[in-house]
């Protein structure tokens, strides 16, 4: 991901649970563009999360339990919410810091993607699969069973166009997959 900051202007199309991933690996651009390592003239983030509204197919309370749905779900949407604000705020943050122009902008998806997609400069496209395991967190003093996934444990699988027609036409089909969903069936997404 740092070396998709290398570039003039940056293109970063997400989708994703939560966008904790995200948040951690942008981070190291961050810091090198605060360094003066990295010095893009623009960046624009377009972040696909699921809706708030929707019943998620994960994380979702082991059945039979007697877990309460809408804990598990709040905990999801905090995280999905604390994650984002804080991607966006260190993003926007250097708009005043560095005079870069800054665009992150989050739409929400109508389902739970099965997957984590990242698309760099429309040169690149990290895919990685969300592993569903049963675990426990506790959450406010109550022990939440769940299925649910550790996003940040996925092993992320890397297609670049310039490795050969297959990994070129996985980074196309992948953006033109995102593009139709951000213009289509999303809707505005504001993180509360």
């Amino acid at each position: 991901l740092t070396e998709a900051f290398s570039v003039p202007h940056v293109r970063i199309d997400a989708a994703c649970l939560t966008a904790e991933t995200l948040m951690m690996a942008i981070s190291e651009p961050v810091r090198q563009i605060h360094d003066g390592r990295l010095r893009p003239q623009s960046i624009d983030v377009r972040i696909l999360l699921p809706s708030r509204d929707i019943t998620l197919a994960f994380p979702v309370p082991v059945p039979g339990q007697g877990e309460d749905d809408d804990a598990v779900h709040k905990r999801w949407l905090g995280q999905r919410n604390a994650q984002g604000q804080v991607l966006r705020h260190n993003l926007q943050s250097l708009r005043s810091s560095h005079g870069i122009d800054v665009r992150v902008t989050f739409r929400a998806l109508p389902f739970t993607p099965p997957v984590k997609l990242y698309l760099l400069n429309e040169s690149e496209a990290l895919m990685a699969y969300y592993m569903i395991a049963r675990r426990e967190e506790t959450v406010e003093s109550e022990v939440l069973d769940m299925y649910d996934t550790i996003g940040a444990t996925s092993l992320l699988f890397s297609f670049e166009k310039q490795a050969g027609r297959r990994d070129a036409a996985f980074v196309e089909e992948s953006q033109k997959w995102f593009d139709a969903l951000w213009e289509t069936i999303t809707t505005d997404l504001k993180l509360s």
